[in-house]
């Protein structure tokens, strides 16, 4: 039996434009992303079995996610041992979540990157990174940002990344309990939106992530998405607002949501934010995607 362990970061978008519907039921998006210091921990095994056909398991910690095919890591094991022509095997997946569950955070994605990046090592990479970017393609529009991590500009639907300059700063993830949005949710109100937003800030973003401009960074924070949901949730605005009353120079929702963030240029005390919800955690940017410990 061959194992491996894994850490798999969380994702915020500093900006989130929508640029229209695509046929395939996708948006076009133009969209800053970063990874941040908040990790699940992802434990993979594979052994040798005697049926033809192979078996993946999934089993964690948390009870909110469904541990069967529909789970997105069955999802991402089963692409991959398709594609490379992998048979006879058992795979188990163990998912250890601090990453919030449907909380605009790419928790999910980050786990499919991690079972795909996984399961290449553990295979002796069979796939190169823009073969696995294929996959990852297949799977969900933040799967390739999580495969590699770091400050990307993404377009398409998400999987067409553009490097940046690592930038450093601190910010605070703040998820409100007891309140879940999907990612479905969150853009059928977007196509329920008019007038849509008008707002484009990612090439500005650009030149200030260029000059290492964290207080610019701040100050253009910008999602789309955040129109559409804050008018059905208002409470969210409050959490925003929290987040600057804590010290931060600008808060926002962070993709689909409910999760918010807020950048700052130290490390904030989050003793207080804890008494409004028990998911709140100091992060940093980092610059790199799965890591193996």
């Amino acid at each position: 039996m061959k194992s491996i362990t894994l850490r798999t970061p969380a994702k915020i978008n500093l900006t989130l434009e929508i640029l229209g519907k695509r046929d395939d039921g996708y948006h076009n998006i133009s969209s800053i992303m970063q990874a941040v210091s908040l990790y699940d921990i992802l434990t993979i095994s594979v052994q040798n079995i005697a049926a033809s056909a192979n078996i993946v398991e999934i089993s964690g910690n948390n009870p909110l996610i469904p541990y069967d095919k529909t789970n997105i890591a069955h999802i991402a094991a089963e692409k991959f041992l398709n594609t490379v022509g992998i048979s006879s095997k058992k795979v188990s997946i163990h998912i250890e979540k601090h990453i919030p569950v449907a909380a605009g955070l790419a928790g999910g994605s980050s786990n499919a990157a991690g079972v795909l990046y996984g399961l290449n090592n553990i295979f002796e990479s069979p796939l190169n990174m823009a073969e696995l970017a294929i996959i990852a393609s297949q799977i969900g529009a933040d799967v390739n940002f999580c495969l590699n991590g770091g400050t990307k500009h993404a377009a398409s639907k998400g999987e067409i990344l553009h490097n940046l300059p690592t930038i450093h700063f601190d910010a605070v993830i703040l998820k409100p309990e007891n309140l879940f949005i999907s990612s479905k949710e969150a853009y059928k109100a977007f196509s329920s939106l008019n007038p849509k937003p008008d707002k484009f800030n990612t090439e500005l973003m650009i030149n200030n992530i260029n000059n290492d401009k964290v207080d610019g960074i701040a100050e253009l924070l910008n999602n789309h998405l955040e129109e559409a949901i804050l008018p059905i949730y208002p409470e969210i605005s409050k959490y925003k607002n929290l987040l600057k009353d804590a010290g931060c120079i600008n808060s926002i929702m962070s993709g689909s949501g409910p999760s918010v963030f807020g950048i700052s240029t130290s490390k904030i005390n989050i003793s207080a934010l804890k008494k409004i919800s028990k998911q709140v955690f100091n992060v940093k940017s980092v610059s790199s995607g799965i890591e193996i410990i």
